[in-house]
């Protein structure tokens, strides 16, 4: 069965952070990421990697609620890939040092392998995951 998907990819992945400032320096000067915009009646920012975007919005309370992966529906995570083993290791000393990076687990395989990744926390709260595949 063959069929034509309707859609082409995904164009960017939104998220709410809890200090848009954080956030952005995280991607921008942790991860090396660039701006490409924002809103500032909404205050956002718009970082990409040259192939992922990601919209980066203010929360707009102080009480935010933590997203829970296990009782909450909506974002697990966002798995960033990356060219080699030495590359993930590297950017994962750099991270785990980074302010308020908080690391769930350092780099290991996924399942049986050859998959390694590791995931953390950025500033603002959300989940990611470093990967990198050798297949």
């Amino acid at each position: 069965m063959t069929q034509t998907a309707a859609t082409q990819g995904i164009d960017h992945v939104g998220l709410t952070v809890s200090d848009l400032m954080l956030s952005l320096s995280f991607f921008t000067d942790c991860l090396g990421w660039e701006q490409f915009g924002g809103n500032p009646d909404y205050p956002s920012a718009y970082v990409t990697d040259g192939t992922a975007k990601i919209t980066l919005w203010q929360v707009k309370t102080d009480d935010p609620t933590n997203f829970d992966r296990h009782h909450n529906i909506g974002l697990h995570h966002i798995a960033l890939k990356l060219p080699s083993e030495e590359a993930l290791l590297s950017l994962f000393k750099q991270v785990s040092e980074w302010p308020d990076v908080v690391v769930e687990f350092a780099p290991e395989l996924s399942g049986k392998g050859p998959k390694k990744h590791c995931m953390l926390y950025e500033p603002g709260g959300n989940r990611l995951e470093l990967s990198y595949d050798p297949r």
